[in-house]
């Protein structure tokens, strides 16, 4: 089988979930989050762009319910022996074949948990599963048992962060040669992608950021490529990705003269991340991150150019996003604990003047500070 960490790695894992379900006193969760299968299963596939679920017992059995492109992917990914398929035919609804099957598993009137914040259940499909589960028991909304307990990771997925790290700042490594004039968007990004597979990573959950010029003030990837010129300016945000744990970077380049304004904007972003710093250690909140970001970049004047929020929580991801649960906003209670790697970016984006400035990168929480995954400093890269 193709797993990527030991058996017993997977085990700890299922107990902890046990240890939830016990007590919020489910009989079974259903999983429809393609990265808690993977999590708690290692079972790895694109094939959540159907219906599939995952359901897991209280004494810890499980049963997967996918479609026959899946089979052999889950037997050679994961450690589910229980594999159970639905038929694509015209009219097909697999929420009648998951409850059979949750039939079949005797839980009739039980009490079910069901993850449905996920990209993995459509608003259609979720419809259709309410219709088949509304007498069927006592159904709850179970979506934030698994994301919780990915928070927290084990020195194995430690392990998994600092490689996509180290492949992360390879990406940065082979993108700087080629930021200069006449610079090309198309083969920066090649680069940067390539280093990442030559390393033995993997492809992103999105797309990575890549845009110069006006668009340098884009927060999402979009079509089209450009040519640097003698003074401009060119946003990255990309991550290493290894095993799928992603450790995301950003960065704005710039080529020729620094800007008076690309200089004041660089300046507060470096205030903001070491402030960000201070303040991503265990007895504050991400609440108290974001607003470590918010006061700096209010004393620099620059409220109306920032986000509203200054990063989030990364991981083992799936398409179409690396972003992973809880973020840095306002008024987020969650407490910052060791063990957690997180992703802490600062943009600012003065659509007035045209000016883009980010700085970011990934960090491992631990008992104090927190530890800065990549090799590369903070400096302002200008070619």
């Amino acid at each position: 089988m193709a797993l990527h960490f030991e058996r017993t790695e997977f085990d700890a894992r299922r107990d902890r979930l046990m240890i939830e379900m016990a007590e919020k006193k489910l009989d079974a969760v259903v999983l429809f989050a393609q990265e808690s299968m993977y999590w708690l299963t290692g079972y790895d596939t694109f094939g959540f762009c159907f219906f599939q679920s995952l359901v897991v017992m209280a004494d810890g059995s499980m049963t997967l319910l996918t479609r026959s492109a899946d089979l052999r992917q889950a037997r050679h990914t994961s450690i589910i022996e229980n594999i159970v398929l639905w038929t694509d035919r015209d009219n097909a609804n697999p929420t009648l074949d998951l409850r059979n099957l949750l039939n079949d598993l005797g839980l009739l009137g039980a009490r079910i948990g069901v993850e449905y914040d996920t990209h993995g259940l459509t608003a259609f499909n979720g419809r259709r599963l309410d219709e088949q589960l509304q007498t069927f028991g006592q159904i709850v909304d179970a979506s934030g048992i698994i994301g919780r307990l990915r928070l927290f990771k084990s020195p194995a997925e430690i392990e998994k962060a600092e490689k996509a790290a180290s492949l992360a700042d390879d990406a940065l490594d082979a993108a700087l040669p080629l930021i200069k004039q006449g610079g090309d968007e198309a083969k920066i990004l090649a680069a940067m992608q390539g280093a990442i597979f030559t390393g033995g990573g993997d492809y992103p959950a999105n797309e990575f950021i890549i845009g110069s010029g006006a668009d340098a003030l884009l927060c999402r990837y979009k079509a089209g490529r450009r040519k640097l010129n003698k003074n401009d300016q060119l946003t990255l945000e990309w991550a290493g990705v290894f095993n799928h744990y992603h450790a995301p970077m950003m960065r704005t380049a710039l080529t020729g003269k620094v800007s008076r304004r690309h200089q004041e904007l660089y300046d507060a972003s470096l205030a903001a991340l070491v402030a960000v710093e201070k303040a991503m250690t265990p007895g504050n909140t991400f609440g108290d991150v974001f607003d470590a970001h918010a006061r700096t970049l209010e004393t620099h004047g620059l409220t109306k150019h920032r986000l509203n929020a200054c990063g989030y929580s990364v991981g083992a991801r799936f398409t179409p996003s690396w972003m992973d649960m809880p973020m840095f906003y306002q008024g987020n209670p969650e407490p910052i604990a060791p063990n957690m790697t997180l992703f802490a970016h600062m943009i600012i984006m003065d659509s007035e003047t045209e000016t883009a400035m980010t700085l970011g990168r990934t960090y491992l929480t631990t008992e104090s500070a927190p530890k800065p995954l990549s090799r590369h400093d903070l400096d302002l890269i200008v070619r």
